[in-house]
C-alpha cells in the first residue's frame, strides 16, 4: 500500500520556490521515495531534534530540506517544509 502525501501551507509555498530554483526534480524523487515507504534508506534521513523533535529530514541539496513527519497509523507523511528548516 502507497503512503498518502500531505502538505503544509509552508510546504505548498515552498514548491513554488523550488519550482523556480530548478530543484523540483530532486524533491519530486524524493517525495516518490516517501509514497513508497517514509524510512527508506538511501538515499539517508535524519531525526530532528528540539523545536523539530518528531520529524525527519532529508537532503534536496546540501542547503535545502525535506522536512517531514511520518503518520503510522494513517499510513501518511506530512510534508512540512520543502526547502530549509533552519528560517
Amino acid at each position: 500500500m502507497r503512503w498518502k502525501l500531505v502538505y503544509t501551507s509552508q510546504a505548498r509555498r515552498d514548491a513554488k520556490k523550488l519550482a523556480h530554483s530548478g530543484l523540483k526534480p530532486q524533491a519530486e524523487r524524493l517525495l516518490k521515495i516517501l509514497t513508497r515507504n517514509p524510512y527508506q534508506s538511501p538515499p539517508p534521513y535524519e531525526r530532528l531534534v528540539g523545536d523539530l523533535a518528531g520529524t525527519v529530514s532529508r537532503r534536496i541539496t546540501i542547503q535545502h530540506r525535506l522536512v517531514y513527519q511520518v503518520l503510522d497509523d494513517l499510513k501518511t507523511v506530512k510534508v512540512i517544509r520543502l526547502w530549509t528548516h533552519y528560517e
